[in-house]
């Protein structure tokens, strides 16, 4: 088997063929969130099945894109569809991308924007909320920084007291404030999927801290802090998760939840961008 960091070196070969771009800004567009891609000014696009070693989104709302372009005038480097734990990655798969995003050894990114769908538990959220993701809780079962550890890639035992930018956290709300979007605060919780929770997990899941629960970004942030990119997180809350109101909700219902508030977060994203 051949090591990681040479499969990065063979992703890298296979996407300077096509493109010289060094961007400074990654993005990860999550579930029903692939609107912003219309505002990218695209100078390539290529498939995740063309590039070596890169996972294939299996799940049908992720499109399996890198597309690099400019937007709001800056370089950027944008996965129009992640992977998830449940497709059978291992989290190693799941965070690649990220490692071939990154400064270190990488495409060149200092800031990672990754969005999200979620559930929301906090009862003072509602469907089509935005919420900036302040810390998470990991309940995936595994880790994607588990195995041997490159130090030229970051510390053996990094540090996570501040997971996502309190810079660009306030950055966020600044620009929310100005626009007139109302966004919240919260922690996200990761789990294994691909289920949605009973009403007993919901509540213990909320009585531990958790204010919205989803399938991903928990391994994308670490290995991006591992790697020493400074992280903002927004998830999208498509649906209500009370445990005392529970209703039976649909793939297709959170897909169209989400479409509707995508636009608030391509505006906040895209002046996020402008800003950095």
């Amino acid at each position: 088997m051949i090591s990681l960091r040479e499969q990065i070196d063979e992703s890298l070969k296979y996407i300077r063929k096509h493109t010289k771009m060094m961007p400074e800004i990654g993005i990860i567009l999550g579930t029903g969130l692939g609107g912003l891609v219309k505002e990218i000014r695209k100078e390539i696009v290529l498939d995740y099945d063309e590039i070596p070693h890169f996972p294939i989104s299996t799940v049908e709302s992720h499109h399996g894109k890198l597309i690099f372009g400019t937007l709001a005038g800056k370089k950027v480097v944008a996965m129009q569809g992640r992977f998830h734990y449940y497709e059978g990655y291992s989290l190693q798969q799941v965070t690649f991308p990220v490692r071939v995003m990154s400064r270190r050894f990488g495409l060149g990114v200092k800031t990672l924007l990754i969005s999200n769908a979620a559930g929301g538990m906090n009862p003072q959220f509602h469907r089509g909320d935005l919420m900036l993701i302040t810390d998470h809780i990991n309940l995936q079962g595994t880790n994607p920084l588990i195995g041997p550890n490159d130090d030229d890639f970051g510390p053996r035992f990094p540090d996570m007291s501040e997971p996502y930018s309190k810079k660009l956290i306030k950055l966020a709300e600044k620009i929310a404030a100005e626009a007139k979007i109302k966004v919240q605060r919260g922690v996200f919780v990761a789990v294994q999927g691909p289920n949605l929770e009973t009403r007993a997990e919901y509540r213990f899941l909320h009585n531990i801290g958790a204010d919205a629960v989803g399938m991903s970004t928990v391994p994308e942030n670490i290995v991006a802090v591992h790697m020493g990119m400074n992280v903002l997180g927004i998830s999208i809350i498509t649906d209500e998760c009370f445990p005392d109101t529970l209703k039976p909700v649909s793939v297709d219902e959170i897909i169209s939840v989400a479409n509707k508030a995508e636009p608030k977060l391509t505006k906040i994203m895209k002046e996020i961008v402008k800003q950095l």
